[in-house]
């Protein structure tokens, strides 16, 4: 055979058949690919239905703080500022820890990782609701705690989803995967809020989570299974195998990767909105209704916000309608134009910087015209949580997807909800230093602290814009056949010429 393309077979042993040898220039039989993994539909579901469950109760950790705010900063008294500090050292906790469990759950048991998360982030959880008011250090450090064991399943549960489900059923699944996190948000303050007026004390909202994260832990263990990655797409990166790329490959892999690139910078933005408005919406609804006279001012814990139960509320009901209409939206649309889905996202965010700028700027005025406008621009952020959860799954190859997931998390994180809240909190402060003691230049100081919220949420936009030029040719490439191992020469799918001379070359190697 020309070029040096075949290989004799080594001599059997005496364990051959028969004991005899194929003698000299036998050729070997071509491998024996490995059986392909396989699992019914119905445990795929099931098992989807056990992460959405899990995904639910973190994001209830993640504002649950939010929902009795007043209350927290009463008993540690803290102030504006270093309230904020609690989201950030969650946060900033969080984003640390993020590239460890991506690197983890690209090379080993992402169903063992998840459970060691949900074990840490209910145990730092419980811990916190005893900690005395004189040692508020403890209390941020074990917010940081929860947030390391959120940043695992945050990162490797949408990566076992797209190993479960392909292409129009991933984008259902992922459509209500990511339904849970507005809901989970919003339950965040409503348990918060109810408990705290049923029980006199917020700590017993910390209290009651662990019990609900124990069962999590157990329909992990018993329904989730861990399937090899790219199981379920025609590349058979998960279940073929083949050499593993370093965690430095994978990175410049990543940022070679425009798609990923700007729909990250799109991701940052609307974790920037997102956090601020998470942490002191509740707030600043409280002081708008002190300003309108429909409450008296709050000296004294418990403080009765119901604000908290509106605003959770408010949060539930537009983040499932919105994460429904943008995943269908893209589902029905990509068929149609390729580019649909950043398209989608770019829209919803420059609709909903408008709307953030209203419901600020009337809520001095009329506060039902604010709550208005705040829930039109909830509704038009959760319109893209699934879908650029797709669209990192549709552009990475599968064995890199931990690392992307984790990257995404990490840049959205750094740059967006890890210092959104303190930032907004310090604006805040400084402006109140300025001014009057009175609850009105309060309230003042803290809308116009809101205000670049409105800038931000339009630069994601155009970040988005910027991803569809480029989301066609990256697809092509995730997808292409025998992309297994991010630095390898691939043929563009675009290139016909080098398509030509590939298919020259194979056809010259199968001549005799």
């Amino acid at each position: 055979m020309a070029g040096g393309m075949s290989a004799e077979c080594p001599e059997p042993g005496p364990g051959g058949p028969q004991g005899q040898s194929p003698g000299p220039g036998r050729q070997c039989p071509p491998p024996i690919p490995p059986a392909p993994w396989s699992l019914p539909p119905w445990r795929a579901y099931v098992a989807a239905a056990v992460l959405c469950y899990i995904n639910l109760l973190n994001y209830m950790n993640w504002f649950i703080i939010a929902g009795v705010l007043l209350d927290v900063q009463e008993v540690f008294q803290i102030s504006d500022s270093h309230a904020g500090l609690l989201q950030t050292v969650f946060i900033g906790c969080l984003l640390l820890s993020a590239p460890v469990f991506g690197y983890l759950g690209d090379r080993y048991s992402r169903k063992t990782t998840m459970s060691f998360g949900i074990l840490l982030w209910s145990g730092a959880g419980l811990s916190s609701s005893f900690i005395s008011h004189r040692y508020s250090w403890l209390f941020f450090l074990s917010r940081g705690v929860v947030g390391t064991g959120s940043a695992s399943y945050a990162t490797i549960a949408p990566t076992v989803l797209g190993d479960l489900f392909v292409r129009d059923e991933r984008t259902r699944v992922l459509a209500v995967f990511y339904i849970f996190i507005p809901v989970g948000s919003g339950l965040g303050y409503v348990l918060g809020s109810a408990v705290t007026t049923l029980t006199g004390n917020w700590r017993w909202a910390l209290r009651i989570m662990p019990c609900l994260e124990a069962m999590a832990l157990i329909l992990l263990i018993l329904l989730v299974p861990d399937p090899p990655r790219g199981a379920t797409e025609t590349q058979g990166e998960g279940a073929a195998g083949g050499s593993r790329s370093s965690w430095c490959e994978d990175v410049r892999y990543l940022g070679k990767n425009w798609s990923f690139v700007w729909s990250t910078l799109g991701v940052t933005a609307m974790a920037f909105v997102t956090g601020a408005l998470g942490f002191w919406a509740p707030k600043f609804l409280l002081e708008a209704r002190v300003v309108h006279g429909l409450q008296p001012p709050c000296f004294q814990e418990p403080c009765s916000n119901p604000d908290s139960l509106i605003f959770g509320s408010l949060t539930i009901i537009t983040g499932v309608i919105g994460v429904i209409l943008g995943a269908e939206a893209a589902r029905r649309y990509k068929k149609v134009i390729p580019r649909a889905e950043p398209l989608i996202c770019a829209s919803s965010l420059l609709a909903t910087a408008p709307c953030l700028y209203l419901a600020l700027f009337l809520a001095p005025t009329t506060l039902l015209a604010s709550y208005v406008f705040l829930g039109l621009g909830e509704l038009l952020l959760s319109c893209n949580w699934a879908v650029v959860a797709d669209i990192l799954l549709s552009v990475v190859v599968p064995r890199c997807r931990g690392t992307a997931e984790a990257l995404q998390i990490t840049v959205g994180h750094i740059l967006g909800d890890a210092g959104s809240p303190y930032l907004t909190g310090l604006i805040s402060s400084v402006l109140r230093a300025r001014r009057p003691d009175s609850y009105l230049q309060r309230f003042l100081s803290l809308q116009q602290s809101f205000l670049c919220c409105a800038f931000v949420i339009a630069l994601g936009g155009g970040c988005f814009l910027l991803t569809a030029l480029y989301l066609e040719r990256d697809e092509a490439r995730a997808w292409q056949p025998g992309t297994g191992t991010p630095d390898s020469k691939d043929v563009d799918s675009n290139d016909p010429e080098r398509q030509g001379l590939l298919s020259g070359a194979a056809a010259s190697t199968e001549e005799p």
